[in-house]
């Protein structure tokens, strides 16, 4: 079971980052963005889904 929520939360992180590498922000905001999400596992996960999403083109202009 455990490893089950590993791939899961590997899968959803990857897509959380190919979508951070789609926004029309700075390199230096999206390696920020990669690392807070790479480090923080599912609380960065769930603060990107559905908090930082829509604000993070604001934050790296």
């Amino acid at each position: 079971m455990g490893t089950i929520i590993w791939i899961v939360g590997i899968v959803c992180t990857v897509l959380a980052i190919v979508d951070v590498f789609k926004k029309n922000i700075t390199t230096i905001g999206k390696i920020i963005m990669t690392v807070l999400l790479l480090l923080t596992s599912w609380i960065g996960l769930a603060l990107y889904y559905f908090w930082a999403k829509n604000h993070v083109t604001e934050w790296f202009k």
